[in-house]
């Protein structure tokens, strides 16, 4: 793959706490300068991206990034999100309930996001480190039953981040036409040409882009 090849599978990144509208700002030129899948940044920030980049793709996050948000609280958040203008959303499942087995609660959160995304590309952040094989292959079967687009390693603030072992057992397990997110710790064009090559779509990541834009001055 060449690097243009890699660059449109990239949600290029900005989600730390104290990030200002400085680098939220850079962030977004770059996705558009490098020709990136979306920039991917907190939703506080959505509105004001909307406005000033508007051919742009933006994701954004919700229950992020503990994931233990109500649902309730959580549709809201997508809805909101929206309405100021993403085009995508990150959802954080509910791990407590994923450890507890409370499969029907967790079913029933997905399905409501779902709804308030309405059509807008959803992604389920299952945050694979604290999971069990078994749990892993079971929110692959709740994400598909759901109507999620996508399933995502991870938050990038767990105790790990993307590995190839989980991306093959998710597109072992999971339905025809549900896609998979990689991200956590991916931070050169070969790792993310790695994990396009076994089988993901998209690729979240904070650092490729950064220092692409370092090496060329920008």
């Amino acid at each position: 793959m060449n690097q243009s090849e890699i660059l449109c599978h990239i949600d290029h990144t900005l989600l730390q706490a104290d990030c200002r509208w400085q680098q939220i700002q850079r962030t977004c030129r770059l996705a558009e300068h490098f020709g990136a899948a979306s920039a991917c940044i907190p939703p506080t920030f959505v509105e004001r991206c909307r406005a000033q980049f508007a051919h742009l793709t933006l994701c954004t996050v919700i229950g992020f990034p503990l994931g233990y948000h109500t649902a309730a609280v959580k549709a809201e958040e997508a809805r909101q999100a929206i309405a100021g203008g993403a085009d995508e959303i990150d959802l954080v499942v509910n791990l407590g309930d994923v450890k507890d087995s409370r499969w029907q609660q967790v079913e029933q959160e997905l399905r409501l996001v779902r709804a308030a995304a309405g059509a807008h590309i959803l992604k389920v952040i299952v945050e694979a480190c604290y999971l069990t094989r078994e749990e892993k292959i079971r929110l692959c079967r709740l994400i598909g039953e759901t109507g999620a687009d996508y399933i995502k390693t991870s938050t990038g603030f767990g105790s790990g981040g993307a590995v190839l072992e989980d991306v093959a057992l998710f597109r072992q397990h999971l339905a025809d036409g549900v896609k998979i997110k990689a991200a956590g710790g991916i931070r050169t064009l070969a790792q993310a040409q790695a994990f396009l090559q076994a089988g993901c779509e998209r690729i979240g990541s904070s650092a490729i882009l950064a220092a692409l834009a370092e090496k060329e001055g920008l």
